[in-house]
């Protein structure tokens, strides 16, 4: 009799633990899985990074708060991110960037005016929204700030600004997405738009000078005083095409016609630029979707399919065709592309969190080190894993792809 009632017992207490360790194994399931796989792409990688890093101003990898084009781009990716599903967070994360870089009294500490360095500008394009919203003086002091650059910044004799005051006389790519777009919005918003024609003169010097007529891409730089070492003697121009400096100036056409109204004489100049680069740009699309770093020579050794400006591409043509200024076959395009990240460049953790491969982690021309724009200095640049000149583009691109 007690041996039965042993084995009872043994019995109740073995399925006890059985059950124990399956409620266990299953709380434990619901924890690897923190970003679930129904979520869409934008919000996955949004809440990756949040993940990482829980105070905006520490996206890539910063210790303390720094003003950066980089954090710039990923604001306004959450912005949008914001704007389609209304969660809070988003928005939150986004005040938090600006109340950490932005003091008391509205002024920047981490920012430098007398650089006129005009990646800076963009870092403060999400406190147009952030101002509206709760018309806190500081964001408009800081719009102010950033405004007054513009109207001091250096230019070359055409009235084209100067990328950096470091950098005199040359005119990149990159600098139409970090100035261009903050100036339409701030000359719209506060100035009536008087200005317009000043932001379309920068897309028409880029074009004069940086244009390649053979191939219709653009190169990285131009040099007017061609006293660069890697400036072309007759033309001003760096020797190669980038693809995230082409992806810079794609994503800054789109989002400039945001701030052209339907009747200004200068919008349509700047769709056919769009339009043109576009159709370019598809010529030299891989067959998985991708472009490669070096957008013109994929066939060479070395060379390799680079993310962001993969994204870039991939958003552009989406908010292009979304927008009617490209044909809707531009929308596959970029699906294309879409299809292309996240088969070959994004891996996901058994937690649900987002990496993108692949990411230049930055590429210039001139300074110390001398960077001389080569297709070698080009493919041999470090790459990073969700650096945010990639996450940035991918969350805006899957939010105009909806994927």
């Amino acid at each position: 009799m007690r041996k039965v009632k042993m084995e009872k017992f043994v019995t109740v207490l073995l399925a006890l633990l059985f059950l124990t360790g399956c409620k266990s194994l299953s709380k434990s399931a619901e924890n690897y899985s923190e970003i679930p796989a129904n979520k869409k792409w934008s919000e996955r990688m949004a809440l990756t990074l949040m993940k990482k890093y829980p105070e905006a101003y520490m996206i890539d990898d910063k210790a303390e708060p720094k003003w950066d084009y980089v954090h710039g781009l990923n604001m306004i990716a959450f912005e949008e991110l914001y704007s389609k599903t209304n969660d809070p967070r988003y928005i939150g994360y986004v005040k938090g960037y600006a109340d950490a870089t932005i003091d008391k009294d509205g002024k920047i500490p981490s920012y430098k005016f007398d650089n006129f360095n005009i990646d800076m500008i963009i870092a403060g394009h999400h406190l147009f929204d952030l101002y509206a919203k709760t018309k806190d003086h500081r964001y408009l002091t800081a719009l102010k700030t950033l405004r007054l650059q513009l109207e001091k910044q250096p230019r070359t004799s055409e009235g084209g600004f100067w990328h950096k005051k470091i950098y005199p006389n040359q005119m990149w790519l990159d600098g139409l997405y970090m100035g261009s777009p903050f100036y339409a919005r701030y000359n719209k918003t506060f100035e009536d738009g008087g200005q317009l024609d000043d932001v379309a003169l920068q897309f028409e010097l880029i074009q004069k000078h940086l244009l390649d007529k053979k191939t219709g891409l653009l190169y990285h730089g131009w040099d007017e005083s061609r006293k660069m070492a890697w400036s072309d003697p007759q033309t001003g121009t760096s020797p190669n095409f980038w693809s995230r400096s082409l992806g810079w100036y794609a994503m800054a056409l789109v989002d400039v016609l945001d701030y052209f109204p339907e009747n200004h004489p200068k919008r349509a100049e700047l769709i056919s630029y769009f339009k043109e680069l576009s159709s370019a740009l598809v010529k030299y699309q891989d067959k998985s979707g991708l472009w490669y770093q070096v957008t013109d020579q994929g066939n060479r050794d070395g060379n390799y399919l680079e993310a962001s400006g993969s994204a870039m591409f991939a958003y552009a043509f989406a908010k292009g065709a979304n927008k009617g200024y490209l044909t809707k076959d531009f929308k596959t395009i970029a699906n294309k592309a879409f299809d292309g990240l996240v088969n070959e460049l994004v891996k996901v953790s058994p937690e649900g969190y987002v990496t993108l491969t692949n990411v230049c982690a930055v590429a210039g021309l001139g300074g110390n080190p001398f960077r001389d724009g080569s297709f070698e200095y080009y493919v041999n640049e470090k790459k990073k894993d969700n650096d945010p000149k990639g996450t940035g583009p991918f969350i805006l691109a899957a939010l105009q792809l909806d994927r």
